[in-house]
């Protein structure tokens, strides 16, 4: 049975030299740092078009730097299923968060080229430029420009050595002026789909090399300070203080509690600082993050609402002035039930057992959700680390991932037309 054999074959073992030929590709030789339109990001791109190309696509760089591959149907101008991920990294990254997706699709659209087949619908392969956005501080971007979403305000956007993204991408040699160029129609597509690493350890906790995703959760992002007021360490009495330090610690504890005892809701105070930042001296300001994501934009708005209530409440009894701003907001991307299906029917027929889970992190996919049915397979990474250099996939584990792929594309099914949106 294919669920029980810790053989890698010839896909699997060509992923992982990619992935390898790819990681290779750095700003530093020591971490993997490949970001946004900068020449290691173009170096990557040249190698991903050659592979595409060897692959038996007609291959490009799009207007926004995506990669784009395209392997004709049984005849020329068919509507494509769209496979895909992103090709650029964090600071100090993983090799696998992305290019698995990227290259694994790559590889099966050449393993169809070896062997002459063509079906009845075209396979398109992207690899987009920028979703991880730590150059821009803007993410999904090349995404977006393919959905038709980009926001054309960002190309002004400054990276943090004062560098504008319209002119990295003139450097890159792309023309800001085009980037709506890049942008897809609904009816060029009969899918999105994404194979990614876990990036969390339930497939490995379940002992299972892939799962099925049911949904991409949205995100809330807020930004609260709290002002009270400084004073003397050794002066001020404890029952007369209006520490913002202590407030932000007990809000802090509060979304903690909250979100524990709401299945599904996940919470993170991720940053905080306070001021002035002496030993001597107590706080009179704190200024701290929080990530709220859920499965339930209902879920999600509700624990915003409820969370924002409780900070507001310990502001109040502790005498302190709370500023509290959304910085970011994502909606959730459900996967497609179809396409749900038919992942799974893939997964059964390697002889793997058919499990769901959530995405907690951001994918492409809720972007690409404006034009096109998403659906995503997960693949198990070790300990579920991931934008770190110990993350790992192993190569048995990408190897079921690609045949996975592979069985889903060859037995794909278009949604019939009158069901479509």
């Amino acid at each position: 049975m294919a669920g029980g054999t810790n053989a890698t074959g010839d896909l699997g073992r060509e992923i992982v030299r990619r992935i390898d030929a790819l990681g290779a590709i750095s700003e530093t030789s020591n971490h993997l740092t490949r970001i946004f339109l900068t020449p290691e990001h173009r170096a990557a791109a040249d190698l991903l078009l050659a592979w595409m190309q060897d692959a038996g696509m007609a291959a490009q760089l799009d207007a926004i730097g995506n990669v784009c591959g395209r392997y004709e149907g049984e005849q020329a101008g068919l509507p494509c299923l769209m496979l895909g991920s992103h090709y650029d990294t964090v600071r100090d990254a993983g090799k696998w968060d992305g290019p698995l997706g990227l290259i694994t699709a790559i590889s099966c659209v050449g393993d169809l080229y070896r062997r002459g087949k063509r079906l009845p619908f075209a396979v398109e392969v992207t690899g987009f430029a920028d979703e991880e956005g730590v150059r821009f501080a803007s993410t999904l971007l090349g995404s977006r420009a393919v959905a038709g979403t980009f926001d054309d305000s960002v190309v002004e956007a400054r990276d943090s050595g004062g560098i504008t993204m319209r002119d990295a991408l003139l450097r890159f040699g792309l023309d800001p002026g085009r980037i709506r160029a890049a942008a897809r129609r609904r009816g060029e597509l009969h899918g999105y789909l994404e194979l990614h690493i876990e990036q969390g350890p339930v497939l490995e906790n379940q002992g299972l090399p892939v799962g099925v995703v049911t949904a991409i959760s949205g995100a809330t992002r807020l930004s609260v300070a709290l002002s009270g007021m400084a004073g003397h360490a050794g002066t001020v009495p404890m029952a007369l203080r209006r520490d913002a330090l202590a407030g932000a610690s007990e809000c802090i504890l509060a979304v903690e509690a909250y979100c524990r005892a709401e299945p599904g809701l996940v919470g993170t105070v991720g940053s905080i600082s306070a001021m002035p930042g002496a030993t001597n001296v107590i706080p009179g300001k704190a200024v701290f993050t929080i990530d709220v994501r859920a499965v339930s934009d209902q879920q999600r708005t509700r624990a915003v609402a409820e969370i924002t209530g409780r900070i507001r409440t310990i502001a109040g009894r502790r005498i302190l002035v709370a500023a509290i701003h959304v910085t970011h907001e994502n909606r959730t991307a459900p996967c497609a039930p179809w396409l749900r299906q038919q992942v799974a029917e893939a997964i059964a027929g390697e002889g793997y057992r058919v499990f769901e889970l959530p995405s907690g992190a951001g994918h492409d996919g809720m972007a690409m959700i404006d034009i096109a049915d998403v659906a995503m397979l997960f693949v198990r990474c070790r300990g579920g680390i991931s934008h770190h250099p110990d993350e790992h996939v192993d190569p048995a584990d990408a190897d079921a991932g690609a045949r996975v792929l592979l069985r889903l594309i060859e037995n794909f099914r278009p949604r019939p037309e009158s069901a479509r949106r």
